[in-house]
């Protein structure tokens, strides 16, 4: 008998349908991957699924009992525990208080048992190898180990069934095996794992079963074995994105963006050169130093050695104001901690970096505003009904869109674009590359640091591979390859 099945699930909001007649079975032991573009249906079904909102029809079975309306307690109770890509976590509270939270173990006159919580957290901890200090504070641990405390949390009431959104996104390679190897080993007990993920190397990798949703309904479903990304792809998206080739050749002008020996917090003596119209690659494994050198640029720390010139003038170090004057805009990672202003509306969060620049102005011209943003709207192939909507109401990829306008209000000449596509769909994806390429063929410089190797191969026209904090190689289009950037990036090249 099946772990999980939801059948004939329906959801509409104001109207609007968002799952229509939707289906899921997960069947016991096993990694079952969910799949799809942002916007079709997988986090509705997930929050109907445990309890959030209710389905307006359609039936939920789960370990043989008919669930009619679950609640988050129900689903708790019977098992099913999701780990969400925005961690649920209390920064300044310790690691054991965080695992028992709302679930605290107390004694007589109310008093807390800290010493029985601090065991039973340790003695997880030793269960699944994870090193973690349970009297830490969690902003004291790092991004890798936040993800197994929350996964920890789940697994300290008897979860059976575990959700994981998008859980290696902020994870180096390293923190990745390690999760994964955990993953085994649960799975390996009995538990049931749904996995949404847009990366198919993961994907493939380890799961073992798949369904896939696009548009609100369910498409297909079958064993990761015996299929292939190629036919992945084209279910989600309803068309082959895998084979669309991306790069192109183009033009470029005189040098914009120039580094000599250039150093500063976690990246050391940085040489390069960039002419208008190229778009540049930077990878390396997570911390190599290739996402500092952009916070540098944009003077979000401290340069500690050499120089940087940016159309023809010495960058001045450790001044966000001034290298946005100079024509820099960063399309920083992690965009829901970095770019979003949840209180503000798409045409807002828009213009908000030009009007840093001009702060000088008394008014802000609301026509000439949306003025621009249609512009940018059509230039950028912007989803959005109105430009008084939330941002937070926009997919992942319309939201990098809506950055992306940001700078290109401001007139930046050189784009730091940090991990752009980061948890966004295939076909959101797809979208970012041709911008890139659109823009540079506009004349905009590009720079794009990401970990993801086919990413680089559809738009850089050469890439710095980073190690330790150095580049170790400069390559050129033709030779960025996956194999022999990790080769590079761990040091292993021999040359």
């Amino acid at each position: 008998m099946s772990l999980l099945l939801m059948r004939g699930i329906c959801k509409a909001f104001n109207g609007v349908p968002v799952l229509k007649n939707t289906a899921l079975t997960v069947e016991r032991g096993v990694v079952h991957a969910l799949l799809g573009e942002n916007g079709a249906g997988k986090s509705t079904l997930m929050n109907i699924l445990t309890g959030t909102i209710p389905a307006d029809a359609g039936e939920v079975i789960f370990d043989g009992q008919k669930l009619d309306r679950p609640t988050i307690r129900q689903t708790e109770e019977l098992g099913i525990a999701f780990v969400h890509q925005e961690l649920n976590l209390f920064n300044d509270l310790k690691v054991f208080e965080n695992m028992f939270m709302c679930k605290e173990l107390e004694g007589a006159l109310w008093h807390l048992k800290k010493k029985e919580m601090i065991a039973r957290s340790r003695e997880l901890f030793d269960r699944l190898q994870v090193n973690i200090d349970p009297q830490a504070y969690v902003h004291e641990l790092k991004t890798g180990d936040r993800q197994l405390l929350e996964i920890s949390k789940a697994l300290l009431f008897k979860a059976k069934l575990l959700i994981l959104d998008e859980p290696t996104t902020a994870l180096n390679n390293e923190e990745i095996e390690h999760l994964f190897d955990i993953v085994k080993g649960l799975k390996a007990d009995g538990l049931s794992f749904i996995f949404i993920s847009h990366k198919m190397p993961e994907i493939f990798s380890y799961c073992d079963n798949y369904t896939v949703f696009r548009n609100g309904e369910y498409i297909a479903e079958g064993r990761i074995a015996d299929t292939n990304p190629e036919e992945v792809t084209k279910l989600m998206v309803g068309r082959s994105g895998a084979a669309q080739s991306f790069y192109e050749p183009r033009e470029t002008g005189d040098t914009v963006l120039a580094l000599d020996k250039y150093s500063g917090e976690g990246f050391h003596d940085v040489d390069l050169e960039v002419k208008r119209g190229q778009v540049v690659g930077l990878t390396g494994l997570e911390g190599c130093g290739s996402s500092e050198l952009m916070q540098c640029l944009f003077g979000l720390s401290a340069s500690t050695g050499g120089s940087a010139t940016v159309n023809g003038k010495v960058l001045p170090p450790a001044s966000v104001h001034a290298a946005m004057r100079a024509g820099i805009g960063l399309l920083a990672a992690n965009r829901k901690e970095n770019s979003v202003i949840p209180d503000m509306d798409i045409l807002e969060n828009m213009y908000l970096a030009e009007h840093t620049l001009s702060a000088g102005k008394f008014h802000i011209r609301k026509g000439e505003e949306l003025k621009k943003y249609f512009h940018y709207k059509e230039l950028l192939n912007l989803k959005a009904a109105s430009p008084a909507l939330p941002v937070v109401s926009l997919s992942g990829g319309n939201q990098q869109k809506v950055f992306i306008a940001r700078w290109l209000n401001t007139n930046a000449s050189v784009l730091l674009f940090d991990n752009p596509t980061q948890g966004i769909d295939v076909g959101a994806k797809a979208e970012i590359y041709k911008l890139i390429l659109k823009l540079a063929a506009q004349g905009k410089t590009v720079l794009v640091n990401t970990l993801e190797i086919p990413e680089l191969q559809k738009v850089a026209d050469f890439c710095l591979v980073f190690y330790n904090g150095g580049v170790i190689k400069v390559l050129p289009h033709q030779e960025i390859e996956e194999h022999r950037i990790m080769m590079y990036s761990t040091n292993s090249a021999g040359e």
